[in-house]
């Protein structure tokens, strides 16, 4: 108990009391000595009775604290030793100098006093070096979250076992929607009969509800070529795990008529709100469908896409419906614009510079002016020459002009044409695309995450050989008045050959009907040949190339041009040597790496379709086709550009890829 009279605020009031009352017992005395004599006797009792009663509980208070003192350290010791965490002191060297009982049965160790953290934690000396503060580790098959005290040398170990098993149960069981739709079915079930048509939606309901039972999935048919899945993340894990096997089990089972069916599917994953989920799901399918379809995008909130399969060319589509649909589409907004803006890619080949001539021919057949953005530093032989030709034909040379000026002229109502690419970081002036809102996008790549942002139009489709094919066909729509001269059309047909390889190369029955029809527009299939043809020099170059040539893995060839020539490499040749690799016998995917400039050096890759290189070079950030990719990298050595590319090959063959 408390010593009241010690207390200052306390002693005031009772120092008064007495002073009123020893001064009331001098009067007292002064008239009636008797009385007085009697209540002095009583009040120095009640004093002397105060005193003890005031020195028996300041006894009784100091044997509490001293009780208490004793009870608190036994409680503290008690904890330090009994208590379910794990406490380590250890030494500048990285010897236990003591822990808990606690600690040590986590070892299944009596002590761990003057063992080194190497032999029993060795995960903990690198996050003491790095002065980390806190993290969780994995010991003896339990987490724990450990909180360093540095200045100490004292480490806390909390179990949170059980809390990441909940975590991970919570992970595990979050929804995860997916669309599956079947690319092709329009096409293969045009012409068929009833019967047949119902044997094929048999046998592939039969094979997807076979998958879905297997691997615990709600699955629901809403129309002839689109299915729901509803199934979580761990489900979604498997599937990863088997790359999504059932892509090729319907590719190989569900049959008609000697055409196969393929399948995409996109995935959300990755958020509990339903509408978001439903949307990531769609957008993932639009991108699995966008790449030429047969595989599954699993997109994410974050942004990063996982894609599984597209091992596989594009399926021709043999209906060109879309075609007229999106040459009335484009006519239409050209008839609302004031003047039309054509560019293609930074160092344009010849597919973009010949589709940007058929875009400016439909600019004009529609009455209106059309400009063709290039960049004449950036020019390969091959355009180089189609550029001298080009020059003898006055109207057509005028229609070209430098980024600068189409930055100049570029008004409100102006449309911008981007061709052979959708990658706003690949345009020859992505300022363009900022300073102009009406943007259309035509290409025949498979569609990466990063995307040209609100076109008014987007006309892709992966399966055509090239981006001068697609425009040649949009031609054959555009009003009957159209006449080409003998440039444009060749300008375009070189496109066409030069992507297909001479069609050799994702070449499909629509490919040969372009060709034709600019063959009747009068193209001049020897001046092709003459833009083609190589210098001996350039050769000799591309030789030096293959020279380097080395077997990475089975029936994979990598050329790498060496450092200490400082030789820089153009595009071209770089392409023509990948290409060159690819006709060797047992090579099945050819890359070749080489300097451009001082800051960059590129990347070819060719495939016969076994190896899906667009992969590879997406995830260096490049793009592609199955069999056709690229990229370049920055600031980086051959040497550090291989080996990123080895680790992307690595990790294409080992699993899934993520973009």
């Amino acid at each position: 108990m408390p010593n009241f009279f010690e207390k200052p605020l306390f002693r005031l009031p009772v120092y008064g009391l007495i002073g009123v009352v020893v001064l009331a017992l001098l009067i007292l005395w002064m008239y009636q000595w008797v009385l007085g004599l009697i209540l002095t006797a009583l009040f120095g009792l009640s004093i002397f009775f105060l005193v003890k009663a005031d020195q028996q509980a300041k006894k009784e208070f100091e044997g509490y604290i001293s009780t208490l003192s004793y009870r608190v350290k036994k409680v503290g010791e008690e904890a330090l030793m009994e208590m379910p965490i794990g406490i380590m002191l250890v030494n500048d060297q990285y010897f236990i100098e003591w822990s808990n009982p606690y600690l040590a049965s986590c070892f299944d160790e009596d002590t761990l006093v003057g063992r080194s953290l190497y032999d029993i934690a060795e995960s903990l000396v690198p996050l003491i070096k790095q002065e980390v503060d806190s993290e969780y580790i994995t010991l003896q098959d339990q987490k724990f979250k450990v909180i360093i005290k540095r200045e100490e040398r004292l480490l806390y170990f909390f179990d949170v076992t059980k809390q990441k098993e909940i975590e991970k149960q919570y992970r595990d069981e979050q929804t995860v929607l997916a669309f599956i739709f079947l690319d092709n079915y329009d096409e293969i079930t045009q012409g068929i009969d009833d019967q047949t048509r119902s044997n094929l939606n048999s046998e592939v309901t039969s094979i997807l509800n076979q998958w879905a039972m297997e691997h615990g999935i709600f699955l629901k048919r809403v129309s002839s070529e689109r299915f729901i899945a509803v199934l979580n993340e761990q489900i979604l894990s498997q599937l990863e795990k088997s790359k999504f096997a059932i892509l090729d089990t319907v590719r190989e089972k569900a049959t008609v008529q000697n055409v196969s069916l393929t399948l995409s599917i996109g995935v959300g994953s990755g958020v509990s709100e339903l509408p978001e989920l439903g949307d990531l799901a769609q957008s993932s399918l639009d991108l699995a469908l966008g790449r030429g379809g047969d595989q599954v995008a699993i997109k994410q909130p974050n942004g990063k896409v996982k894609f599984y399969g597209g091992k596989t060319n594009p399926i021709e589509k043999r209906t060109r419906v879309r075609a007229r649909v999106i040459s009335h589409a484009l006519k239409e907004i050209i008839l609302e614009s004031d003047k039309v803006i054509i560019m293609g890619h930074k160092y344009p080949d010849m597919d973009a510079v010949g589709s940007s001539i058929g875009v400016l021919k439909v600019a004009q057949v529609n009455g209106k002016e059309g400009f063709i953005v290039l960049n004449e530093d950036e020019l390969d032989m091959g355009v180089q020459r189609l550029m001298g030709e080009v020059k003898k034909h006055s109207e057509l040379s005028s229609r070209f002009i430098t980024p600068e000026e189409a930055l100049e002229i570029a008004t409100d109502d102006t449309l911008l044409v981007v061709l052979d690419t959708h990658k706003p970081s690949l345009v020859i002036e992505e300022r363009l695309l900022n300073k102009i809102d009406n943007v259309v996008v035509i290409d025949h790549h498979r569609r990466g995450e990063e995307f040209i942002k609100d076109p008014l139009l987007v006309y892709m489709e992966p399966y055509a050989s090239s981006t001068a094919e697609l425009v040649t066909e949009l031609l054959e729509y555009q009003p009957k008045r159209l006449t080409m001269d003998m440039i444009e059309a060749t300008a375009l047909l070189a496109g066409i050959i030069v992507d297909t390889k001479s069609f050799t190369f994702r070449t499909g029955s629509r490919t040969f009907d372009a060709a034709s029809y600019l063959r009747a527009k009068g193209a001049d299939t020897i001046l092709v040949q003459k833009f083609l043809k190589e210098d001996i020099d350039l050769y000799v170059k591309r030789s030096k190339l293959i020279q380097t040539t080395k077997i990475f893995a089975n029936g994979i060839a990598i050329a790498k041009a060496d450092e200490t020539d400082e030789e820089l490499y153009d595009q071209v040749i770089i392409a023509q040597a990948a290409d060159t690799l690819l006709t060797m016998r047992n090579i099945l995917a050819s890359f070749v790496i080489a300097r451009r400039d001082e800051e960059t050096v590129a990347i070819s890759a060719r495939s016969l379709g076994d190896i899906n290189v667009q992969l590879i070079m997406e995830a260096l950030n490049g793009g592609g086709h199955l069999t056709n990719a690229a990229t370049q990298l920055t600031n980086i050595s051959l040497d550090e550009a291989e080996e990123q590319l080895k680790q992307a090959i690595h990790e294409y063959l080992e699993g899934g890829n993520e973009e």
